[in-house]
């Protein structure tokens, strides 16, 4: 980035207009250099971009536990590559298939040097590129909002090397995805050059994001105030229409697909957007996040038992920032982010929402970005040199002295958590009991082509591998019910069946479904991985109809 915003050129500005950018605020800091000509900003972002690389790989496959979403999105990409369509069951509109599609992108070669590598924990992988393109937009975002280069790579570290960043960036999240879109957006909202294609393609980032995952628009609103503050007063109308239009007419497309598709408004015989509106607006919520007890609640927790310093740090970051923004510099221009970290706030708060673990994901980014703009900001106001008498000068050195000795004590507190907290994500090995009931029933089941079992997606994908049919064979728990063209070949209902995988989602959610309920109830345990809570059981259906163990 340049040291002075570059003027604006005459294609892009009215005739009358005067080619010079918008003078910067009294006390502000210039804008940095660019970073691929700025020689102590690419070594420090590249410095730093190995540290997080090496943190989040490593043991990546094993830590945190699979989940089942995971499995869902990648054996929807792997429907995609497959040619089976958007999905490896009846797709029905859950969240838009972009997201998929991407994965399915990144693991395409994998998948061809490898087919059985197409699992969970091996696919994981892909996730480090994603999570390394996010870490230094975060730092060009820092950077184009005038953070001190300090403050960037602060920024940078928080995002990428939380415990609770280093878990949930592991993972084959949708979300993981579309933060890297959004922060591509912000990053192009706040391009110093103020080119119109920028905001166009503020624009068209911004919708790919949100067909990533649809509730990146609540985000949408702190991308227009940064576009706002970052355009040139002459040519601001322009740019800001451009980038709603570009955002309008791309995120159309979801709607236009199932209109084509006869999918838009429900009826008989298909799924329909209408419907997954619905669902997704009247779904049960999770209680009060800051009631014991609720399910909101313990989600906030398990957040918090990663790691406190950046959820809560970055809450304090943005209040600070939006109640000072009218006096600090740094406040305004980071107007966008602390917005955008106020309004996932806000709708984490309603009273009875439904809080999933990964919505903290989209907000790790801004959380970041505010934490480190408020400590930028304190920093200032705590060390700037004041002419003045003698006198005035002599109280720099006490600044500076309270600044380390602040800097130490949030050293003191941060490191030894983050340290425990990062560890056990590099030598912890929560994927034990997923892999040996994979390895069980793929070498203990006698016929897996003849044999049913229902499974919950984070296993879909090695039982497909080892042989068993897929969509028939091997069953997505949730379909035996919920999906009438798996319902259909199951006439007897759970006396279909030959296993049932056990695990802590199958177990959780079996109340609420009959097949799945009956099948619990009518089976025995063959063998168990794992403990407590986090045990895996493989239970032989009563009486068995097909397939056998050794």
């Amino acid at each position: 980035m340049t040291s002075t915003l570059p003027a604006v050129t005459a294609a892009t500005v009215p005739a009358q207009s005067p080619a010079v950018p918008d003078r910067q605020p009294a006390g502000a800091p210039a804008p940095p250099q660019r970073l691929r000509s700025s020689r102590p900003d690419l070594l420090l972002c590249g410095a730093l971009l190995v540290a997080i690389l090496v943190v989040q790989g490593w043991n990546i496959a094993d830590f945190p536990t699979l989940s089942d979403d995971e499995g869902t999105y990648l054996a929807q990409a792997w429907a995609v590559q497959q040619g089976k369509g958007l999905a490896h069951y009846t797709y029905w509109y859950d969240h838009p298939p972009l997201g998929w599609i991407q994965i399915a992108l990144l693991t395409w070669i994998p998948s061809v040097l490898d087919p059985g590598s197409m699992t969970v924990g091996t696919m994981r992988a892909v996730m480090l590129p994603v999570a390394a393109v996010s870490a230094v937009l975060v730092y060009v975002l820092s950077r184009r909002l005038a953070l001190p280069r300090w403050a960037a790579g602060l920024a940078m570290v928080l995002f990428g090397l939380s415990p609770l960043s280093v878990v949930l960036q592991r993972e084959i999240f949708l979300d993981n995805l579309a933060v890297m879109w959004v922060l591509l957006a912000f990053g192009l909202a706040a391009s110093p050059s103020r080119h119109l294609w920028h905001h166009f393609g503020a624009g068209l980032a911004a919708a790919t994001a949100v067909l990533t995952k649809e509730t990146m628009l609540l985000v949408l609103p702190a991308l227009f105030v940064t576009m706002w503050r970052h355009s040139h007063r002459d040519t601001r109308k322009f740019a800001l229409t451009g980038a709603v239009t570009a955002c309008a007419l791309i995120g159309f497309s979801y709607p236009l697909f199932a209109l084509l598709k006869g999918e838009l408004l429900p009826g008989g015989g298909h799924v329909s957007l209408w419907d997954g509106i619905t669902y997704q607006m009247t779904r049960p919520g999770s209680g009060f996040v800051l009631d014991a007890g609720s399910g909101s609640n313990g989600v906030l927790r398990s957040w918090l038992y990663y790691d406190r310093v950046l959820p809560l740090g970055g809450l304090a970051g943005a209040l600070l920032l939006l109640v000072t923004w009218r006096w600090s510099v740094t406040a305004r221009a980071l107007a966008g982010p602390a917005l955008a970290v106020a309004i996932l706030a806000a709708l984490a708060l309603r009273p009875n929402g439904y809080l999933p673990a990964m919505y903290v994901i989209q907000a790790l980014p801004f959380l970041a970005l505010v934490l480190a703009g408020g400590t930028a900001s304190v920093a200032h106001a705590v060390l700037r040199r004041r002419r003045g008498p003698d006198e005035k000068r002599q109280r720099t050195g006490g600044r500076y002295a309270l600044a380390a000795v602040l800097t130490l004590a949030a050293g003191a507190y941060v490191v030894p958590r983050w340290y425990d907290g990062d560890r056990t994500a590099v030598t912890a090995d929560a994927g034990a009991p997923y892999r040996a009931a994979s390895t069980w029933l793929a070498t203990e089941v006698e016929d897996p082509e003849d044999t049913r079992v229902l499974v919950d997606d984070a296993l879909w994908l090695d039982l497909v591998h080892a042989g068993y049919r897929p969509g028939l064979g091997v069953i997505w728990f949730y379909k035996a019910d919920l999906d009438p063209a798996v319902t259909r070949t199951l006439p007897h209902g759970w006396k279909d069946l030959d296993y049932v995988v056990a695990s802590p989602t199958v177990r959780r959610d079996a109340r609420d479904l009959p097949t799945v309920r009956a099948a619990m109830e009518h089976s025995a345990p063959v063998a168990t991985f794992g403990a407590g809570e986090d045990r895996i059981e493989i239970r032989r259906v009563r009486p068995a109809t097909a397939g056998g163990v050794r």
